[in-house]
């Protein structure tokens, strides 16, 4: 989902550590913010130590914007068919990163295509429904994975959080919590049962990024 290519010969540590101050994370936006809510949940009970300065929507009307500024949080909202193209839009997109000062922006079922630029590259990280390379890619968002996934008959289905880059689901993985799927579960009922383990992974990966302890060596993440 971004415009940069990943160099396979070296190894990146995509942060220093980040421990005199709570991480500043950028919630990107399609739907109902639910990931974001849990984000928030985590922050009240002293699970992870962030702030969300801001967050940023791509469609007018989803309740997740609703659930944002409820919460007294800054919501813009930025469509990609008010811009031109796609690196028009990813330049509005993160200049407003900029400005808000942000340390990590997290994809929380943003579906727009980004272009990330030099500055917020390993800076960018998402989530996906399944256990990727299953059921990923162009295509692959939402329900969609969770149908195919119950089409497909599988035992183990999960979530990956995984870095940007210039393809859908593509980037180097952080980690990955997979999940059972009991016979004759429904596509409904395999979403909330991966959402659950999406609650618990999410946030564990911004730790470990926060941590400084994590690197990245041919295309492959290392925690140590």
């Amino acid at each position: 989902m971004t415009s940069s290519a990943v160099d396979s010969t070296c190894s990146i540590v995509p942060f220093s550590a980040i421990t005199d101050r709570p991480i500043r994370l950028g919630v990107l936006i399609s739907g109902g913010g639910t990931t974001l809510l849990n984000f928030l949940d985590q922050i009240r009970n002293g699970n992870l130590a962030a702030e969300v300065p801001l967050v940023i929507a791509s469609q007018k009307k989803c309740k997740g914007i609703d659930r944002a500024r409820s919460a007294g949080l800054e919501c813009v909202v930025l469509r990609p068919r008010d811009y031109a193209n796609v690196q028009d839009f990813s330049q509005a997109v993160f200049s407003e990163l900029r400005n808000a000062r942000i340390d990590l922006v997290t994809l929380a079922g943003f579906l727009s295509l980004l272009h990330i630029p030099n500055d917020f590259l390993w800076r960018v990280i998402n989530i996906h429904p399944s256990l990727i390379p299953a059921f990923c890619g162009h295509g692959f968002y939402g329900h969609h994975v969770h149908e195919a996934a119950i089409q497909r008959g599988v035992k183990i289905s999960g979530c990956t959080v995984h870095f940007a880059d210039n393809e859908y689901d593509h980037g180097p993985i952080i980690l990955q919590q997979p999940v059972n799927v009991p016979d004759g579960s429904t596509a409904d009922e395999l979403s909330a049962l991966v959402f659950e383990q999406e609650k618990i992974a999410y946030p564990e990966a911004i730790r470990q990024l926060a941590s400084g302890h994590l690197t990245i060596r041919n295309r492959r993440t290392y925690f140590s």
